[in-house]
C-alpha cells in the first residue's frame, strides 16, 4: 500500500471465521519534523453501508524517538498504556458495523469515545502480553514478576490528589454552565464554588478558569468535562466482566463487548448498549477499586490514620 513515508506500516483487517475484509489499519509509530506531538487514532475512512459497503480505514500514530541505526527503540510503560488506549479507538472504528457514517465507530457520545481506549489499557499488564512482548532488550527474558507486582502497587499512586483535582474542574465546569445568563467574575466564582465543594488547600483543580480550554473553546466538553470521570467508570465496570467470566481472553464476554459496544456506533442509547453487555447499568464502586478507594485499600488507609 502507498505510504505517506517509510516509517507508516500497513495492515489489513479481515474476519477471523468468514475472511472478509474489515478495513485498513496504519500504524504511524515515529517522531519526525513537521508531525504533531502526542498520539492519536485518525479515521480516514468511516465505515457505511448508505451507498454501498465501505469498509474503514483508521491509523494509530504516535511520536516514539527512534534510536541510532542497529539500536532498539525502548519505550516507558506510561508509551505503553498510550499505545494500547489508542489501538482501543481504533478497535472501535474498524468493528464498525452500522447504515450510516454519521453514526458510526467513534461517532458516539464524548465518555463513549474513551470507554473503549481506556478499557483497552487493561490488557497490557496481563501476562499473556507481558511474557511475550516485555522481553530484556539483550538478553530476552520477560519482564521479572516483582518488576511487575511493582508496577501494579504503584497503579493507585497519587489517585487521591489525581481524583480530587479533577472533580474540582468537572465540577466548576457544571457550576459555570449552570451560572445562567449571570456576570461572572471568574476569579471569585471559582473560589466561591470551590469553598462551597469543600476544596482541600493543598490541592487545585486542574484546570484553572482563565485556561480551562476544554470548556469553553469548543462546545466539545461544554458542561462535559466529567466524562472523562465517568468513562473510568464505565472502563472498570465492563472490565470487571472479564475478571467475573474466565478473564481478560474471556471469548464470550469479548463477543458481548463486540455486539453490544464496538459495532454499533451512535445506533443505540449508551445506557441501553451497556446494559445489553453488562446485563445492569455500570456501577461506581468499580471505579473505587480500580483507585484503591474501597475495600482493603481502603480500610489501610482508616488504620494509618488512626
Amino acid at each position: 500500500m502507498p505510504v505517506v513515508h517509510p516509517d507508516v506500516r500497513v495492515w489489513e483487517v479481515t474476519d477471523k471465521t468468514t475472511k472478509q475484509h474489515i478495513g485498513l489499519w496504519y500504524f504511524d509509530p515515529y517522531a519526525r519534523a513537521g508531525k504533531r506531538s502526542g498520539a492519536w487514532m485518525n479515521a480516514y475512512r468511516s465505515q457505511e453501508r448508505l451507498n454501498g459497503k465501505v469498509t474503514t480505514i483508521v491509523s494509530n500514530n504516535a511520536n516514539f524517538v527512534k534510536g541510532k541505526p542497529g539500536e532498539p527503540l525502548l519505550i516507558s510503560w506510561d508509551d505503553a498504556t498510550t499505545m494500547f488506549h489508542e489501538f482501543g479507538h481504533a478497535l472501535h472504528g474498524l468493528n464498525s458495523n452500522v447504515t450510516y457514517p454519521s453514526l458510526s465507530g467513534t461517532a458516539v457520545a464524548r465518555d463513549y469515545v474513551e470507554f473503549p481506549s481506556q478499557l483497552l489499557e487493561h490488557w497490557l499488564s496481563t501476562p499473556e502480553v507481558l511474557q511475550r512482548f516485555a522481553v530484556h532488550y539483550q538478553t530476552g527474558k520477560p519482564i521479572p514478576q516483582n518488576l511487575v507486582d511493582r508496577i501494579k502497587r504503584a497503579a493507585t499512586f497519587n489517585e487521591g490528589f489525581i481524583t480530587v483535582e479533577y472533580l474540582a474542574a468537572a465540577l466548576v465546569d457544571m457550576k459555570l454552565h449552570l451560572a445562567g445568563d449571570q456576570k461572572i467574575d471568574p476569579d471569585a466564582f471559582e473560589k466561591a464554588t470551590l469553598k462551597e465543594l469543600g476544596m482541600p488547600d493543598e490541592i487545585v483543580m486542574r484546570h484553572r478558569t482563565p485556561q480551562f480550554m476544554h470548556v469553553f473553546g469548543s462546545d466539545g466538553y461544554s458542561a462535559g468535562y466529567y466524562s472523562y470521570l465517568w468513562s473510568d467508570v464505565l472502563t472498570a465496570d465492563a472490565f470487571g466482566a472479564f475478571v467475573e467470566g474466565g478473564g481478560p481472553y474471556d471469548q464470550k464476554v469479548a463477543e458481548r463487548l463486540r455486539k453490544y459496544i464496538f459495532s454499533v456506533g451512535n445506533t443505540v442509547d449508551p445506557a441501553e448498549a451497556y446494559r445489553s453487555f453488562r446485563g445492569r447499568d455500570p456501577q461506581t464502586e468499580a471505579l473505587m477499586k480500580k483507585r484503591g478507594f474501597s475495600g482493603t485499600a481502603h480500610q489501610k488507609a482508616v488504620s494509618s490514620k488512626q
